[in-house]
């Protein structure tokens, strides 16, 4: 028997139950993969505690990235055979052992990536690489902010975005934190809960201030964000770790000096399949080639998926994590 968390209503960690179910055989365009490693994001709580609903109501099976061999396939695949090794972000529903797949949304693992690295950047790495090469086209040269730098998303964009040769500068909320993100090519770190960073990118930057601010940290950090921008740069919200954004009039935008604001998501850059297969090939290419080093620095087993969630949300963790069925 399969077993696989289940939300039956929103709450706490504590509202995460491990459950026996039964995933069923692949119908049409589908099929069934048994899991290896599963990627923990912060979107995960977001569904759990009710900030977003729950695709497809409840009972909810969280999770939006995960990794693993297929075990069958279904009436008209073609893209994979059983065997294969196969990763994926979204649909939800990847903390299970098994689990049922369209195959539309399915990408190979190539050689010199393994389960466990394709399972924690698949939601992560995707996100880095909408962020740097299509939201905002990184270049050498280029100044950037990065909020919450020794995440799992903000690790990856430090190597990355080093990389394409930008300058960047980093902000965490502890000193352990900041020495991990300059370990990832961050160049200036700034410990937002001691310093005032906007004042402090304008001392980095003599006074030229940022091209692009990436923040993920939201209504504490966004006033200060836009400060941090030169002249036509852009902001980019991408998450909400600290709430949402608040209402602002677009006025604000020409005040701060004619900027840009986007509020992108991950799902819209990769519904098109040649999409998905475009961006999982940038980021498995430079993985494989060293320029972006997966490192795992938690690992939970799938059973105990409310402490991993609870650690999450205490900023416990830091990087990459991974739930293990």
């Amino acid at each position: 028997m399969a077993k696989a968390i289940r939300v039956h209503s929103n709450g706490g960690p504590e509202v995460l139950s491990f459950e026996d179910v039964a995933p069923g055989n692949p119908g049409p365009g589908e099929v069934l993969i048994r899991q290896t490693a599963i990627g923990l994001n912060f979107i995960d709580v977001y569904f759990r505690a009710g900030l977003y609903p729950p695709p497809g109501g409840f009972p909810l099976v969280p999770g939006g990235e995960g990794a693993g061999a297929v075990l069958k396939v279904g009436e008209g695949v073609r893209s994979v055979k059983p065997g294969d090794r196969v990763a994926y972000t979204i649909p939800t529903g990847a903390y299970a052992t098994e689990r049922l797949m369209p195959a539309d949304r399915l990408v190979l693992i190539p050689d010199g990536v393994s389960d466990e690295q394709a399972a924690a950047v698949m939601l992560k790495g995707l996100t880095v690489e909408y962020l740097l090469r299509r939201t905002y086209k990184v270049k050498p040269g280029d100044t950037v902010l990065f909020h919450a730098a020794a995440g799992g998303v903000g690790l990856l964009f430090g190597q990355w975005a080093k990389h394409l040769g930008a300058t960047l500068i980093g902000t965490a909320g502890s000193d352990d934190k900041l020495a991990l993100a300059g370990e990832h090519g961050y160049d200036h770190l700034i410990n937002y809960r001691t310093e005032d960073f906007a004042a402090r990118v304008k001392e980095i930057t003599g006074g030229a201030k940022c091209d692009v601010v990436y923040d993920s940290v939201g209504k504490d950090t966004f006033e200060g964000s836009l400060e941090c921008l030169k002249p036509f740069g852009m902001f980019v919200s991408f998450g909400q770790s600290s709430g949402e954004v608040p209402p602002f009039s677009i006025n604000l935008l020409q005040r701060k000096g004619s900027l840009y604001a986007t509020r992108p998501t991950l799902f819209n850059y990769i519904a098109r399949r040649e999409d998905l297969e475009a961006a999982s090939a940038a980021l498995f290419d430079v993985i494989a080639r060293g320029i972006v080093k997966v490192v795992v620095n938690q690992r939970y087993p799938l059973a105990e998926a409310a402490r991993a969630q609870a650690d999450l949300e205490a900023r416990k963790t830091t990087g990459l994590t991974l739930l293990i069925p």
